[in-house]
């Protein structure tokens, strides 16, 4: 099924969540994608655009550090951003987390009025940054961060607890240190309790709704 379109002379809106590993900002996500609706909505995760495992920087030499910006492929995401927003669809990249590598197929996305992209690092990169209308990062404390991560690489990815924890140590923590945290400084709204806050969902996804409506209203 395709998207519809943004209006002609109206380039799309295009919205940011960020958000720390395990804050929420995926669940925030989808909660607008299910409010708004799928034909009037794009999705682009960032994490669509992680590069092959051999490309991925390591931390000392030993773990991969998906946490760094150089591990993403931006530069692919800022181009299809540009080609949504021209009205044209995109061929967007498919990867495979079970061997860590780019699948030779790709995903048919069209443009929609409301383009949602979604990732930890989509607010530290200037480029992509620049591309982002409205700026959502949605926040949580580190504990519930680290526990929500835990809870998902031992249950979903047959990871063992003392792997979590080092991974955690060594490479997510200071890359979000680093990188995520200062990145929250660039928000137009920080989400708190991630997607257990009604009110703030509720908020962004009635503005989203007046956007769409408004576009109409233009071409009626």
């Amino acid at each position: 099924m395709t998207a519809e379109s943004a209006p002609e002379g109206r380039r799309a809106v295009v919205i940011g969540v960020a958000g720390g590993s395990g804050s929420g900002k995926t669940t925030v996500a989808q909660r607008l994608l299910a409010a708004i609706g799928e034909p009037h909505i794009t999705y682009l995760p960032h994490d669509s655009y992680y590069r092959d495992l051999d490309a991925i920087p390591r931390v000392g030499g030993e773990i991969v550090n998906f946490d760094h910006p150089d591990a993403l492929e931006t530069s692919l995401l800022v181009e299809h951003l540009a080609q949504l927003r021209r009205g044209e669809p995109i061929q967007a990249p498919v990867y495979d987390f079970s061997t860590h590598s780019r699948s030779p197929h790709t995903r048919t996305i069209y443009p929609a009025p409301i383009i949602l992209v979604e990732g930890i690092l989509i607010f530290a990169d200037p480029e992509l940054r620049a591309q982002l209308d409205v700026r959502l990062y949605v926040d949580a404390d580190p504990d519930i961060r680290f526990i929500r991560r835990l809870e998902r690489d031992i249950n979903e990815r047959g990871r063992t607890l003392e792997s979590v924890i080092h991974q955690y140590l060594e490479s997510v923590r200071p890359m979000h240190l680093e990188f995520v945290e200062p990145s929250k400084r660039y928000a137009d709204l920080i989400i708190p309790q991630g997607g257990y806050n009604d009110v703030a969902i509720d908020l962004v996804a009635d503005h989203l709704k007046r956007l769409i409506a408004a576009a109409r209203a233009q071409t009626a």
